[in-house]
């Protein structure tokens, strides 16, 4: 497979505490945004790794934006600091992996008609959007694939989920004459 897969985001998440001060986290950290009013969490913005931790006050914590699971690590742990820093107790500090969303791009045209007509468990009406919407079972992900070439994967656990995945799209593709 000759693909340059790339990973844009990698969504993980964790229960830290029954309970997180928001009002006290907004008080005392730069880059927060917290309008209750609007949405019922916090959003914190790391510089280092660029991300975003989505905070509630019921202790659940969603860290986005990362471009890897070890970027996802240490987005965790920098906010883990953050929290010992203002003495905000953690019961847990383990986080999972909810969703690594990834692309590639084939190097040409997709006839996304025939691809419907051809893979099983796919969805397509151009009328509605202009993309293919491929639910892979053996894998559990779903993909986007656009007439340009692109391709855009969602829905795995790792990032070795996404290479797995790709690598069955690539043989159903190449079997179907696409690629």
């Amino acid at each position: 497979m000759e693909w340059d897969i790339r990973v844009h985001n990698v969504v993980a998440s964790m229960k830290v505490n029954d309970r997180i001060p928001l009002t006290r986290l907004a008080e005392y950290v730069e880059n927060v945004e917290y309008e209750p009013d609007q949405f019922p969490g916090l959003v914190l913005r790391l510089n280092e790794p660029r991300s975003a931790a989505l905070i509630f006050s019921n202790g659940k914590v969603v860290s986005t934006g990362t471009k890897s699971a070890r970027e996802a690590q240490e987005a965790i742990d920098r906010l883990m600091s953050i929290f010992n820093e203002l003495e905000i107790p953690v019961k847990n500090e383990k986080y999972k992996i909810d969703n690594v969303v990834a692309s590639t791009h084939v190097g040409k045209s997709l006839n996304l008609t025939n691809i419907a007509f051809s893979l099983e468990e796919t969805e397509y009406e151009p009328d509605q959007f202009p993309g293919l919407v491929y639910r892979q079972s053996e894998t559990g992900v779903v993909f986007l694939m656009f007439r340009t070439g692109k391709i855009i994967c969602t829905g795995a656990k790792s990032e070795e989920q996404i290479i797995e995945s790709f690598k069955v799209l690539y043989s159903k593709l190449k079997e179907i004459g696409e690629i």
